[in-house]
């Protein structure tokens, strides 16, 4: 029960508005930590509850220590991407509802004036994309010296984005904070530890393994292609036969635009996400698929981390990911809070490289599939083995005899 982890008994009512009855096991490791003032570094799957993990302390800390004065905003949450930012920004309103707390949303493609009426108010929580945030700290229309607690969601992503020195930046403007939280889904590599080294204090280190129950139930298969013209007969196949909703991503905006063009010219109606689209139409087209309007969302990876929808059926790999680890994060657009779900590959002869990587990273093999009437004429391609060179022998330099 929330009750037992001493919340106030208005984000209780809330959060059992939203549905949810028992934390999950991140809910239940972050929260007291959380609310003891410590900085967290936290590992957890997608759709384990991990928004709520940081937003019930905060907002806790927040009726704990009410405003004194006027001023800017006291928690700042950082996120990588709009959509995320959006989905953040909506579940503080519902976690908040029954408080007086102000909650705001700064993110690219929205215009400088709806900025500007956002910063204007008393701001107790402020969800914001850095780069839009950091136009508006060097403005000087955004003050960072009320800061009490900043929280980076998808702290990797921001890596992979290229947004660590912008953080880093904005974290040293709040450098007068008493809390920082790190979530991330994967701890690897040196990035994530140069990132919490230079954010975080002595911090509680959380990896949160979630109960059968939580863990996300995703059957994975793989559909081998002969060629380009196989692979989309596949596609067309799979949509029209198989999935109720489904996520397909595709590599780049040229792609996306490619394949969104022949569904269309073939009867599908879908909606689309890639970089650099209009907020307007990314949250209208988020608006369709979220109410069932549209069944299919074609998306590149830019959009991947800020998909957060239930009941997604499922994700299709139209084309394979450049990595291991971008594969996990698109797959887990489904499969959420413990539902089942379903992840499709299509694969050619060329990405058996990175079906071997993905293989490797997952520790399972993807069962192959095989749509009868469109059953694939050659074998399957084995990934190249690479062979370690053979380290060379030392020459022996003959010493020239004495004479």
């Amino acid at each position: 029960m929330f009750e037992q982890l001493d919340l106030d008994e208005k984000l209780c009512s809330a959060v059992a508005d939203m549905g949810y009855t028992n934390p999950t096991s991140i809910q239940s490791l972050v929260i007291p930590p959380a609310m003891e003032g410590k900085d967290i570094l936290a590992n957890a799957p997608t759709g384990t509850g991990k928004t709520a993990a940081f937003l019930l302390p905060a907002c806790q800390f927040l009726l704990d220590f009410p405003r004194q004065q006027p001023g800017a905003c006291r928690i700042l949450i950082l996120t990588p991407t709009r959509e995320l930012a959006l989905q953040v920004y909506e579940q503080a309103v519902q976690i908040t509802k029954y408080t007086d707390l102000e909650c705001g949303l700064i993110t690219g493609g929205i215009n400088y004036g709806t900025d500007r009426e956002t910063l204007e108010k008393n701001l107790d929580i402020l969800v914001a994309t850095p780069g839009r945030l950091f136009e508006h700290i060097e403005k000087e229309s955004f003050d960072c010296r009320d800061i009490e607690s900043l929280i980076l969601d998808e702290a990797d992503r921001m890596l992979d984005m290229g947004f660590s020195a912008i953080v880093n930046q904005i974290a040293a403007e709040a450098r007068w904070r008493k809390q920082s939280m790190l979530f991330s889904a994967t701890l690897e590599g040196p990035g994530i530890a140069r990132f919490a080294k230079d954010l975080l204090i002595e911090p509680v280190s959380i990896e949160a393994n979630p109960s059968r129950k939580e863990h996300a139930k995703i059957l994975q298969w793989l559909h081998l292609a002969d060629d380009p013209a196989h692979k989309y007969a596949l596609l067309k196949n799979i949509l029209a036969n198989q999935v109720e909703t489904a996520v397909v991503f595709v590599k780049t905006r040229d792609r996306l635009n490619q394949l969104k063009q022949m569904l269309e010219r073939d009867g599908f109606q879908i909606i689309w996400l890639q970089g650099e689209m209009p907020q307007d139409k990314r949250i209208s087209a988020m608006a369709k698929f979220k109410s069932g309007d549209i069944k299919i969302l074609l998306a590149t990876d830019v959009a991947s981390r800020g998909i957060d929808v239930e009941n997604i059926s499922h994700v299709i790999n139209y084309d394979l990911p450049r990595t291991a680890d971008i594969y996990v994060h698109r797959i887990g657009r489904t499969g959420r809070a413990g539902k089942k779900g379903i992840a499709i590959s299509i694969a050619e002869a060329h990405d058996m490289g990175i079906i071997a990587k993905i293989e490797r990273y997952t520790k399972q093999r993807l069962k192959r599939r095989v749509i009868e009437e469109l059953r694939p004429k050659h074998k399957e391609a084995k990934a190249p083995v690479k062979h370690k060179k053979p380290k060379s022998a030392k020459k022996k330099i003959k010493k020239p005899k004495k004479k």
